[in-house]
């Protein structure tokens, strides 16, 4: 049985060096990562608000949107030396009925607003999912 996204982040146990590793991380943002969190940040996607490096059941995303229950990855290099780590983290997200999109650095930086009409899109059917 999948748990609700709803309430996933309030009343969250979290544990202290969790929540310094995530403040780290906001400060140390990597540069599509800054480039991306421009384009999210002060509700610009219609409105909808977006946090940044937030800790979900044990794990840092890099970006989460609450009202369309979307987890939004930048994958650099890193990852592809953690695809073990990744799809576990994947499963636990998934378990909560949260979307998961990865993004490429370079699709970043060779397409910043490709990328933002893809996360408009994931956003808009989140939150106005069609009629049947």
């Amino acid at each position: 049985m999948k748990k609700s996204k709803r309430n996933i982040v309030i009343g969250q146990r979290v544990m202290v060096e969790k929540v310094a590793q995530a403040r780290r991380l906001r400060k140390q943002m990597t540069e599509a990562e800054k480039r991306l969190w421009e384009r999210l940040r002060g509700n610009r996607v219609d409105g909808v608000h977006f946090r940044r490096q937030q800790i979900i059941d044990g794990f840092i995303v890099d970006f989460y949107c609450h009202a369309a229950g979307l987890v939004i990855e930048i994958d650099g290099q890193i990852h592809a030396h953690q695809v073990g780590y990744d799809a576990q983290r994947d499963e636990v997200l998934k378990a909560h009925g949260l979307q998961i999109i990865r993004i490429s650095n370079e699709k970043i930086y060779a397409d910043i607003e490709g990328v933002v009409q893809m996360i408009r899109a994931h956003v808009k059917g989140m939150i106005c999912p069609p009629n049947p």
